[in-house]
């Protein structure tokens, strides 16, 4: 490991108890910065409901921590939307953000227009699938920001317990993300958790950044923000379990493929022979084949997006 990463991981790696509550909220009235919470969701009724109604009892009624819970809908067949909202959350349709360019599908995507309807100074991000979930998440992750100004973006890190075993969880982290970063950007591999889906951020930088619009974008997130920022702008806190449901390995493997593609453009910002992903399943007549095309559009920082710039001036 660089000695970089050794001095980093000794000085912007904490723990959620290493910023009580009442500092991070008296960083918050002195300085007067807003937060924004941003969940994405596709067909999570089981599991947005409890993670809104706990955000804003701990966060919002208990104390005025988050100034805005807003779920971002990617097109949800189930009572996502109804659920998020009858517990208190402002959902939007990811169709009804910035309609004159048409959405597609992908998790990216929905980060990227969660800007134009999000106003907090910090932006934190939320996946809506988690189990058991605790506003410590939240706290965590949004202190740093809060308390030092010279951070930028906070990942939270934590166990990602599978089938009953303790830290098996993260097979994509491990297989394809850890190796990418820990060969061609060694400076991030001081993160746990690259891929996670709980990372705060100032506006200021996010709005700057490009989007991968699928499963990349936290890769491509990181990696950007290193150079843009700095590894000391970067930071992680330990905030305990998290739990969720887990994929199988045939979409592990498409989300490998989108990872690998991000990582690919940034290396080269070069031109994908091939942006497919070929699997196979057992079929009547022996294994199948199915391909699916691997995202290949990325969205440009928000900045340079005319409405987003007139809603800064308005």
């Amino acid at each position: 490991m660089l000695e970089e990463v050794e001095r980093w991981l000794a000085t912007r790696s904490w723990s959620v108890t290493d910023r009580p509550l009442h500092r991070v909220m008296a960083a918050k009235r002195s300085s007067g910065q807003t937060v924004s919470v941003v969940l994405p969701a596709l067909n999570e009724e089981e599991t947005v409901g409890d993670i809104v109604a706990i955000i804003r009892h701990d966060l919002m009624q208990q104390v005025p921590l988050v100034d805005e819970i807003v779920v971002v809908d990617s097109g949800s067949t189930d009572r996502t939307a109804a659920v998020a909202a009858a517990v208190g959350a402002r959902v939007v349709h990811r169709d009804a953000i910035l309609p004159r360019i048409p959405a597609v599908p992908g998790k990216g995507e929905v980060l990227w227009r969660s800007l134009l309807v999000t106003s907090g100074d910090v932006v934190c991000f939320v996946d809506a699938d988690l189990r058991e979930f605790s506003s410590d998440f939240v706290t965590g992750i949004v202190g740093p920001l809060l308390t030092d100004p010279g951070v930028d973006l906070v990942k939270a890190m934590y166990d990602r317990p599978l089938g009953g075993a303790a830290g098996q969880g993260g097979r994509v982290t491990e297989l394809m993300a850890r190796p990418l970063l820990n060969m061609h950007w060694p400076q991030l591999a001081g993160f746990v958790q690259p891929l996670g889906g709980e990372y705060a951020a100032r506006r200021s930088l996010l709005e700057q950044l490009p989007f991968p619009v699928g499963y990349g974008v936290e890769l491509g997130m990181l990696v950007d923000a290193l150079h843009l920022v700095g590894l000391d702008a970067l930071a992680q806190v330990d905030v305990g379990v998290r739990k969720h449901r887990h994929q199988d390995g045939q979409a592990l493997g498409r989300m490998s493929a989108a990872i690998y593609r991000t990582a690919q453009l940034r290396l080269a910002r070069g031109h994908l022979i091939r942006p497919s992903l070929t699997q196979f399943e057992r079929g009547e007549d022996g294994f199948e084949p199915r391909t699916y095309s691997v995202d290949t559009e990325e969205r440009p920082p928000m900045v340079e997006i005319t409405e987003y710039a007139e809603r800064k001036v308005a």
